[in-house]
């Protein structure tokens, strides 16, 4: 699957991310590549094949059991900045 320029420079731009002029063509080949091996798996016939119910048999790594927190105080003690019971963090969006 060959993706156009401007679908490259649209999931730069989903992304976040300012492309130089070279390295649209670059990130469009690698990222064409990659779609290409996914629609490799279309083919695969799993008709025979059940469901995943869990990825991992993994037994839980402590017991689930309820305990007392930390009071606001506590939690708070070290934040460089707070908001009456709430850290205080700086805004990143305009």
């Amino acid at each position: 699957m060959a993706l156009t320029p401007e679908q490259v420079a649209h999931v730069a731009s989903l992304a976040k991310l300012q492309l130089a002029p070279g390295e649209a063509e670059l990130y469009g080949a690698q990222l064409s590549a990659i779609l290409d091996a996914a629609a490799l798996l279309d083919e695969v016939d799993v008709s025979g094949v059940e469901p995943a119910r869990e990825s991992a048999h993994l037994p839980p790594l402590r017991p689930d059991v309820e305990r007392p927190s930390l009071s606001p105080g506590q939690a708070l003690g070290n934040a460089p900045a707070k908001v009456g019971t709430a850290f205080s963090v700086p805004k990143i969006l305009e």
